[in-house]
């Protein structure tokens, strides 16, 4: 990679993902996995438009709409229902290790497509961020049980969550290449906030509006504006960078989601998430190693 910029919007996204988490385990109870994912995106398209009344952007191609809008669906809707079901059901640290499965995933799949090739540096990269995710979520992620649920239907729904990702992750750089990186990311998101109306409506939102709390609104509104310019940054990344790459920063979102409990929460520093970080980084910088980047 000669520009920095990609990877760097990549590295704003895991960061906004861990913070999104602890957020989304906070009111996920309250408004219901598909009712929150609707008004994540509502929020997020609500933060978008601005941006893209002001700037002048080339029309989406008629046949491309279709591919698109199921992108969005896939990305900002099945992902963040099947993430947001998975908390219900299991610890968030456990859905956050299953979820980081995702840059493997993401590798594996863009090698059987033939648009990268396995090397050394990136196995080892993605299997050091995993590593560090595991390390920095501790033996929670695997030995806590769940106060309610099913273990078996969170891990199945956190795994899907992985997948869904991966797959759209690898299809962006076409239609991003075409229109830039705003149009894209603003009409899948709108699309995904269509198909969420209607998960919501099922889960009664607008029949019996939740009486949420003040600091759940504020929860709400952080997830939405966060999500609206960190899956912008996202589809930006995918892109102009390989896919690979960009999803290895998602390693980030776990340890970010460990060190926020000490910041805002005044948890205690688990020395945990401190070598998980250094895992983490160390997978970041054999991966961007420029051997590890040779296609």
């Amino acid at each position: 990679m000669n520009r920095p910029g990609p990877l760097w919007a990549a590295a704003g996204t895991g960061i906004q993902v861990g913070a999104a988490m602890v957020a989304t385990r906070y009111v996920v109870d309250a408004a219901g996995p598909g009712s929150l994912g609707f008004l994540r995106y509502l929020i997020g398209l609500a933060c978008l438009a601005p941006a893209l009344w002001l700037r002048p952007w080339r029309r989406i191609a008629a046949r491309e709409l279709l591919p698109i809008g199921l992108l969005g669906i896939g990305q900002f809707a099945a992902l963040i229902v099947l993430l947001n079901y998975s908390l219900l059901h299991i610890p968030a640290a456990r859905a956050s290790l299953l979820f980081s499965t995702f840059p493997l995933m993401t590798m594996t799949l863009s090698a059987l497509g033939g648009r990268e090739r396995f090397t050394p540096a990136k196995i080892g990269g993605a299997l050091l961020t995993f590593a560090g995710v595991a390390i920095a979520l501790g033996g929670a992620a695997i030995t806590a049980e769940p106060q309610h649920g099913s273990a078996w239907l969170g891990t199945v729904a956190a795994l899907g969550a992985a997948l869904c990702g991966a797959v759209c992750s690898i299809s962006y750089a076409p239609y991003v290449a075409r229109y830039s990186a705003l149009p894209v990311t603003a009409f899948a998101m709108f699309v995904a906030v269509l198909a969420l109306a209607g998960v919501a409506a099922a889960e009664g939102l607008f029949t019996a509006w939740p009486a949420f709390k003040a600091g759940e609104v504020s929860a709400i509104v952080f997830i939405g504006v966060s999500s609206g310019i960190g899956f912008f940054l996202w589809v930006y990344a995918l892109g102009n960078a390989p896919p690979t790459l960009v999803t290895i920063f998602l390693g980030l979102g776990p340890v970010t989601a460990a060190l926020g409990g000490t910041l805002l929460l005044g948890e205690p520093l688990p020395v945990a998430a401190l070598l998980g970080l250094a895992c983490v980084l160390a997978g970041l910088w054999l991966a961007l190693k420029p051997a590890a980047q040779t296609e």
